[in-house]
């Protein structure tokens, strides 16, 4: 590999190469390790971004729930955004469906700290489990009942 196109040097110069000995079939020639790191991470990049969008989501949500009187087309956008998202996401990767119900249980905690800390709410304030079946967070239209306590 010349020094123009390393991996370590000039990444952009090591895919077009890649790429141009793949296509040419010379799979001899291809930097085989990198490219399977590279691969692994762009899976792996895949799965912490449908996390992050679903935290979003759900922290999108307990908001709308807990915080009725600041309800706002703003809201409504970042949901619609983050639904958007994921199910492009999905539909590029459908493999990555069976990990939404793990992440949903992982990304919780986190969506609860996210939105006590945007809406001025304690913790305790939310629901210690997800309120929201999967198939809730992900439908189109879906608005939890506001919650008057």
């Amino acid at each position: 590999m010349t020094p123009e196109a390393d991996y370590d040097h000039d990444f952009y110069a090591w895919i077009a190469r890649n790429v141009a000995l793949l296509r040419a079939g010379r799979v001899s020639e291809v930097d085989a390790e990198h490219i399977a790191e590279e691969l692994e991470s762009i899976g792996k990049r895949d799965l912490r971004q449908l996390r992050s969008r679903l935290q979003v989501l759900t922290m999108h949500l307990l908001k709308w729930q807990f915080q009725p009187d600041l309800q706002s087309k703003s809201w409504l956008a970042t949901i619609d955004h983050q639904r958007d998202e994921i199910e492009a996401l999905l539909l590029d990767s459908p493999s990555l469906r069976p990990s939404l119900d793990t992440a949903l249980a992982m990304i919780y905690p986190k969506a609860v700290r996210d939105a006590a800390r945007e809406s001025g709410l304690p913790e305790t304030a939310f629901p210690g489990t997800c309120p929201y079946a999967l198939e809730q967070i992900l439908a189109p239209g879906f608005l939890p009942e506001s919650d008057r306590r």
